[in-house]
């Protein structure tokens, strides 16, 4: 039989991805022998030289975990088809690793960043993975020979600073923002080019997500920023279709942090630093509502109220919020009303809802990754490992897999089959 052309093989399956990786590892240059030894014989860190893994390994319920990385891990992401992670982390380095090997094997180290990789992820077709670091480099990594290889593709700086990348779901297009306010599209093939650049908001923009994917005759992106602005582009032409200030919110400066969309619709969440939600029309730019969901006791810091993260439910009229107070709250999206409040001991990093189901994971601060019924707020599974915060998470295998990052440089694997 002949050989298939590279860029006609299909990914490799789940099945082959560990063989794959075993005849790749030599090359990647990622693992001294040291490394090597300790991911394969974690007893040696029972035997006592590093007192922190110690105490992972004494008080966690994870299934396994990754510990390549010497800084705080700060993202993780995973790829649409394939079991293989991708977390970024404060030592420079992003790493791609296998979710369903026990433990991890090391795919590929990434090397090349200036800075901490805090931010990326995989284009929808899993060809394409980008990664950001806080000096503001981008570089492009495409799958080779089904996935079993990845090569830089191209880099980009364009901005001294980035907070967000976000990619389009089925185009090969990818957006993120800067500390300077200033906002970027750029397309991946044929070549890496940029699409738009806009600069509308006058402080950091905090988030951004692109709108309205299923027209693949426009291109539309939506981004928030501390300066109280929300913005809605026309990325083909960088044209703001909307644009939200002060005067349309009672001549308030909101510092909005977090957003989240509910599925298809035009409805979006934006919330504030200081508690406050806000529902907008992305088709036309309307404020539909705006509420305060926390008010704070004389104890609590003035961000304990902000609003960390959103997630929109996909089967229940669901939104739920994480707070800096260590509330995870549960709204109705036709009333707007609070329906569960949970309250956790510190502060929430994160939460979102397992798409097809009527689960809600969430992140802390105090190192545990929970599982919530959003019918009824009762608490399935709470994961234990982490001896700090976990600051980011994703999910496989319908959230029967939970993937966290964690501030001591550690990831785990959770397996929370009900």
């Amino acid at each position: 039989m002949s050989e298939v052309p590279e860029e006609e093989q299909e990914f490799v399956q789940s099945t082959e991805v560990e063989e794959v990786v075993d005849e790749q590892v030599d090359e990647a240059e990622p693992m001294s022998e040291d490394e090597d030894d300790n991911t394969e014989e974690p007893q040696e860190q029972e035997d006592g030289e590093d007192e922190e893994k110690i105490e992972i390994d004494m008080s966690n319920n994870s299934w396994t975990y990754f510990d390549k990385h010497e800084d705080s891990v700060f993202t993780v992401f995973h790829h649409p088809k394939l079991p293989l992670a991708c977390t970024g982390g404060g030592d420079n380095t992003a790493y791609l690793w296998t979710t369903h090997s026990q433990p991890p094997k090391l795919a590929q180290q990434l090397k090349g960043h200036k800075e901490s990789v805090i931010t990326g992820g995989f284009t929808g077709d899993g060809e394409f993975l980008i990664t950001g670091d806080m000096a503001g480099k981008i570089i492009v990594h495409q799958a080779r020979k089904g996935g079993q290889v990845w090569k830089v593709y191209a880099e980009l700086e364009e901005i001294e600073e980035i907070v967000w990348i976000t990619v389009h779901p089925s185009q090969p297009v990818f957006a993120f923002g800067g500390a300077d306010g200033s906002v970027w599209v750029y397309q991946i093939t044929p070549d890496l080019e940029q699409i738009m650049s806009g600069f509308s908001h006058q402080s950091e923009t905090t988030a951004g997500t692109f709108v309205n994917t299923d027209d693949l005759d426009s291109l539309t992106l939506v981004t928030i920023s501390t300066d109280g602005s929300i913005v809605g582009w026309n990325a083909y032409t960088a044209t703001p279709y909307f644009k939200l200030t002060e005067a349309d919110f009672k001549g308030l400066v909101i510092p909005w942090v977090s957003m989240g969309l509910q599925g298809k619709s035009s409805v979006l969440a934006v919330g504030s630093n200081q508690g406050t939600i806000a529902i907008v029309n992305i088709s036309n730019g309307t404020v539909l509502t705006t509420f305060k969901v926390i008010e704070l006791k004389e104890d609590q810091d003035e961000l304990d109220g902000s609003v960390e993260s959103i997630s929109f439910s996909d089967t229940l009229p669901l939104m739920a919020l994480g707070m800096v107070s260590g509330a995870v709250l549960l709204f109705d999206a036709k009333s707007w009303r609070e329906r569960h409040s949970i309250a956790i001991d510190d502060a929430v990093t994160k939460v979102a809802f397992v798409p097809g189901t009527p689960y809600l994971v969430g992140s802390s601060m105090n190192g545990k990754i929970y599982k919530w019924d959003a019918r009824t707020g009762a608490e399935t599974f709470v994961g234990v490992g982490h001896n700090m915060g976990v600051l980011d998470f994703t999910f496989t295998e319908q959230g029967n897999k939970l993937i966290t990052a964690g501030d001591e440089g550690v990831a785990l694997i959770y397996k929370t089959e009900q």
